[in-house]
């Protein structure tokens, strides 16, 4: 296998309401906070840096929801093409919910194993993840990804080769930086859940 040199760059959008009182929010479109805005910034203060140069060159696609594409605006990317497949699992009946109301609902819930009624199942949340990895490997050029936090953490999961499921495991916060990358020839996790550039 070639493996190219390039770097895979994934960021989750900032802090919207929904995110900071710990709702499932999956295709509703609701904007960033003002937190949210303030750290898009600070993610894009880094990107521009010596370490990423701006990431010129790059190939950027956001999700079309407004929180990932005002923070690939705010963070220096207001041309990053919007490309349906990085939206946000779609809940169905439970979008809006907290784990904790999920809980009193059915007790033993864990969404990574149940799935959600009325919404979109885990394998069809890979498929959508399964695509997003054959265009980053499509060509030997930086891509950088604007999207949602279980949607990337799927994405890690099935560049990695692993069971959609393995993403329960791979934690992301708001105006998280990730890298996917290689080792060895094979796909590796370079970096996850970077918020350096927010302490």
């Amino acid at each position: 296998m070639q493996v190219p040199e390039s770097r895979v760059v994934l960021v989750r959008h900032g802090q919207t309401e929904w995110s900071r009182t710990g709702q499932h929010t999956g295709l509703t479109d609701i904007p960033l906070t003002a937190e949210g805005r303030r750290t898009a910034e600070l993610l894009g203060g880094r990107l521009a840096g010596a370490e990423w140069q701006g990431l010129a060159g790059a190939e950027v696609r956001t999700s079309p929801l407004a929180r990932a594409s005002e923070t690939a605006a705010l963070a220096g990317f207001p041309h990053a093409k919007e490309w349906d497949a990085l939206v946000e699992w779609d809940y169905g009946d439970y979008e809006g919910l907290t784990p904790a109301q999920l809980q009193e609902m059915r007790p033993g819930f864990h969404i990574w194993r149940d799935g959600v009624p009325g919404g979109e199942a885990l394998a069809e949340v890979a498929a959508r993840a399964d695509q997003v990895v054959a265009w980053a490997r499509s060509a030997p050029r930086d891509v950088v990804v604007f999207a949602h936090g279980h949607f990337l953490r799927v994405l890690g999961a099935r560049w990695l080769g692993l069971d959609p499921a393995f993403a329960s495991a791979l934690r992301l916060n708001p105006a998280s930086l990730s890298v996917l990358g290689w080792a060895y020839g094979a796909p590796a996790l370079e970096r996850w859940n970077d918020t350096g550039h927010l302490e």
